[in-house]
This record gives C-alpha cells, structure tokens and sequence, in this order.
C-alpha cells in the first residue's frame, strides 16, 4: 500500500508547501533510491538478527518515519523521512514472504499464492486510501499509513510465531549443520552472474519507464482537468490509480501465469515491454487530454501486472545462485531504476515540455528491450520447471513488492 499511497496528494504537496513538481516527486527517489540500497544487506541482516526481529525492525522504521513525515512542515523534511520509510520498507518485503511460509499451516505454494493476493490488493487499495483520506488533508496518507503500520506491528508482536530455524534464536544444531550464512557483499558479488546482471539491467530499465508512469502521470491529470474546467484533487487521483492497481493485480496473479506457460517468458517480456513502450508514447502524445491520460494509464496496468511477474520468474529460473541473495541483488537494482525516473521526469517536463518524460520512459523501455535480446544466451535455460515452491518463495519476497 505504501508505495502508491502517496501518489494522489502529491499535486496537493506542490500547493500547500509551495514546492515544484520536481521537488515534490522527491518523495519517491529518496524512498525508492533507500530501499533499493538497503536490498543489497538484508538477507545478510535477516540471516543475524532473524526474520521476525527483521520484520519487527522494518515496520517500526516506517510508522516512526511515515508520522515524521506527516508532521512536517517543508518538503525537504518529507523527503528525508521517506528515506527513512524506505529503510523500513527493505528490511520488511525482503523477509515477509519468508516468514509467511514458515508460519503457514496449508502448505508453501498456498501461502505464496496468498501473499501474490495481498500484494495486488495493497498496490490497487494504496492509491484509493491515499486519495481519501488526502481529501481532508495531504498529511493524512501519511498518519494513515502509521495507524496501519503500527496495527501489522503488533499482530506480527503478538501472533507471529518464530520459525525453528529462524536464525534469530539460539540453536542446539551443530555450527556445522546449519545453512551458511550470506555475506555482506553477497549482493554486490552476486551481479557477478552475467544473466542475473543482464536482468538486474533490464529491470533497472523497465523500472524508469514504471516510475515515470506512477509518479508523473498525477500532474498532466490534474493539469488537463484544470483545462477542461474540472475539479480533479486527490479523490479523483485515487481513483484512477486504484483502477490502474486493480489492473495490474489481476494480470500479475491470474493472467501472467497462463501466458508464460503458453508462450514462455522471453516472448511474454519482448510482448510486454513493446506493449508498455507504445504507452508511454500514446502517454506522451495525450498529455493535454484527461480522458487520454486515463485511459492509458489504466491500460497500462493489465501489462505492467503481467510483465512484474514474468519478469520475476525469469530471474528465479535464470541463476542457481541462493535465491534471498538472487532476490535481494535483483531487487536493489530494480528499485534504483524507480528511484531516478522522479528525480529526471520533473526537470525534464520543465525544460522541454509536459510530454518529455514519457517520451523519455518510452526510450528507457527500449533499452530494456535491447539489453534483453543481445543478452538472450545467457537465458537460453529459462523455462525448465520450477524447482520447488519454497524455492519460489525467496525471490518472490522482494522482487514483487
């Protein structure tokens, strides 16, 4: 829910604390470039203090930080606190799946099968909480993600059971018996790997186009809506992107899946990403035009939905290097992508004009899509049948959050 929550009031940031779009869209890059950073230690921290101390820690980060950044008063203190929100954000999705399967009582495929439902709910429901409640004032999102965090925190307090071999708590197995625990810089040697560096490359890519979407799109909406003499504030913002995170939901959890098995993955991820390349232009060409917008946006979704999780599969079956390592490395190059487009997408739209950055998303999507077929030796193996459930469970745990 977190990471679209903010999305509907950022117009509403801009005006109430006098700041530009590209200061507002801040608020992404400091959360998304923290979280990616933080990818590459988690499993080396969730390995030392455990998965449940790991949880606990991430969720405190973030209602500490998400009331923080609520309070303030200026801009430039948000965007510090989401930084700190996105430390918290780390620490939580890389070991929440983890700790979902060791609790579950119906089996590792059924737990993950529910986590995939609650990601899709939490990505369509963050948006429409986000405008509701940023109808009464844009600090609202901001304590309302605080109120929720704080309630997962003490059911996970109160209900979460440590697994047994958790690593948090002392063991009587032999030092020798036990799983070797990753290094600190497993994630860094990990990109070693030349598939899992050329898709870490891809979604780093994909990642640009993704976040120029999310977090550009609010300001032509509410820009074309002012033209049209309509009133379109947080509410309506929320809307949309509830319609966009709905699509996306059901294409991830019920259409990807039948797609990949039918056509395979690399033709799936070829197919999505041409598809969202011709978004972003259409994005580009409809700036000016809310019906446009909004129509596109939501279209988007359906592919976004299914090429996360293709793309998520092709990295768990591309490298046989541990998937907490695979997952974590993948994840944090993933989310510097996302970290960027914000930062690049303001000023751009500022110097050239309001259709710059999704011509500039269109042209990131490209390179993905060449990176992705000059690297095709190195996928040849995809395809193969999975391992196990829980070996799906690992990668799952960052890269679709």
């Amino acid at each position: 829910m977190g990471i679209g929550l903010v999305d509907p009031i950022l117009p509403a940031i801009s005006r109430e604390l006098g700041a530009s779009a590209s200061q507002t869209m801040l608020l992404f890059t400091s959360y998304l470039f923290i979280t990616g950073a933080a990818m590459f230690f988690t499993s080396w921290v969730s390995s030392r203090i455990g998965v449940k101390a790991t949880l606990i820690s991430g969720l405190v980060l973030v209602v500490v930080f998400a009331g923080l950044a609520g309070a303030s008063g200026t801009v430039d203190a948000i965007i510090g606190f989401r930084a700190g929100w996105g430390l918290g954000n780390a620490l939580f999705i890389s070991t929440a799946l983890a700790a979902i399967v060791g609790a579950a009582s119906g089996g590792s495929r059924q737990a993950i099968v529910l986590y995939e439902a609650a990601l899709g709910v939490g990505l369509a429901v963050g948006p429409l909480i986000g405008g509701a409640l940023g109808t009464f004032s844009w600090r609202g999102p901001f304590f309302g993600t605080a109120a929720l965090m704080a309630v997962a925190l003490v059911a996970i307090l109160v209900l979460l059971r440590k697994p047994a071999a958790d690593p948090g708590q002392a063991s009587a197995e032999p030092e020798a018996a036990r799983p070797p625990r990753p290094s600190i810089l497993a994630g860094f040697r990990a990109l070693a790997n030349p598939a899992l560096l050329s898709l870490s490359i891809v979604a780093l890519f994909y990642n640009f186009g993704f976040f120029v979407l999310l977090a550009y799109s609010p300001y032509p909406m509410e820009a074309a809506a002012r033209a049209a003499g309509l009133d379109f504030g947080a509410h309506e913002l929320g809307l949309v992107f509830f319609g966009w995170g709905l699509a996306l939901a059901i294409t991830s959890v019920l259409v990807a899946p039948v797609l990949t098995r039918r056509f395979g993955l690399r033709p799936v991820l070829f197919t999505m990403l041409g598809g969202l390349t011709v978004c972003l232009v259409l994005l580009g060409l409809f700036v000016t035009s809310l019906t446009g917008l909004i129509a596109v946006v939501i279209v988007a979704g359906l592919l976004l939905g299914v090429m996360n999780t293709a793309l998520t599969e092709a990295v768990m079956e591309a490298t046989d290097l541990p998937r907490n390592v695979a997952s974590s490395t993948y994840s944090g190059v993933r989310f510097m992508g996302g970290a960027v487009a914000p930062a690049v997408a303001g000023p751009l739209a500022d110097a050239i004009g309001d259709g710059a950055p999704y011509w500039a998303g269109a042209a990131s999507v490209v390179v993905a899509i060449l990176v992705l077929a000059f690297a095709g030796r190195h996928f040849a193996h995809i395809g193969r049948p999975h391992e196990t459930p829980a070996s799906e469970a690992a990668i799952l745990t960052a890269a679709d959050a």
